[in-house]
């Protein structure tokens, strides 16, 4: 049946055409249907809610701890992939997520997404960075504030969200725009092909490179004497995350 219909297509395409030999009708020929056989719903779908405070034990007092921006510098090397390979939210730069963007992400997703077909899962844990705070209207000094509240730092290429299940990407990109603006770092919403792709043009750019001035070299070299204003995050990241 398939060779007849190829054997047919150059004559089909012959006689629909125009006045001017432009095209008229044609054969359309769609992609077989994405079959999801192996995706099993969870038996909570939504996401989990994240407390506000972490647990501690009682006789344990709450440490204080220093700001630690090194957390949030740099790309993620171990959370920077699709755990079900189908679509998520990856963080492309560094910051820190508050327990008002974890139930807000929470609340919205929820409510935009069908449980029946979907599920969505946390790539990222709770809030257990202590963030300390003066009193308002205090003097200079006095020693280290209070506890004001608690934050999970998020590096560049951190997957923050995964949504999976039986659903395109059009669907996915609907729910999960949403929520995009409203995190405290760039993000953006991306699927297991995008990541691949993306990875594979990053390899190729390095790999086809022909101008040996690149910006590691100037900066391994010393060129123009930029070792007297540039940083040390820029000696470690060749310019590439701030």
């Amino acid at each position: 049946m398939l060779a007849n219909c190829e054997k047919l297509r150059p004559l089909l395409t012959g006689l629909l055409r125009g006045q001017f030999g432009h095209p008229i009708a044609g054969m359309k020929f769609f992609a077989p249907p994405i079959k999801y056989d192996s995706i099993e719903i969870p038996e909570k779908p939504k996401l989990r809610f994240m407390d506000k405070v972490p647990q501690l034990p009682s006789n344990l007092r709450a440490p204080k701890m220093q700001k630690k921006l090194k957390w949030m510098r740099g790309p993620e090397l171990v959370h920077n992939s699709l755990v079900h390979k189908q679509y998520g939210i990856v963080a492309t730069g560094g910051g820190r997520l508050r327990w008002g963007h974890y139930e807000m992400l929470r609340l919205t997703i929820g409510r935009k997404m069908d449980t029946s077909r979907m599920f969505a899962i946390w790539r990222v844990e709770a809030p257990w960075q202590p963030i300390t705070k003066q009193g308002q209207g205090q003097r200079m000094g006095g020693g280290k504030g209070a506890i004001d509240h608690y934050v999970t730092p998020v590096k560049s290429g951190r997957v923050i969200v995964e949504l999976a299940g039986e659903l395109e990407f059009v669907e996915a990109k609907q729910i999960l725009d949403i929520v995009c603006p409203k995190l405290p770092f760039k993000a953006m919403v991306v699927s297991q092909e995008m990541l691949e792709n993306m990875k594979a043009e990053e390899e190729r750019l390095e790999r086809e490179n022909l101008n040996p001035w690149n910006f590691k070299y100037i900066i391994q070299n010393n060129l123009g004497g930029c070792h007297r204003w540039l940083s040390p995050v820029d000696h470690k990241w060749f310019g590439k995350y701030l």
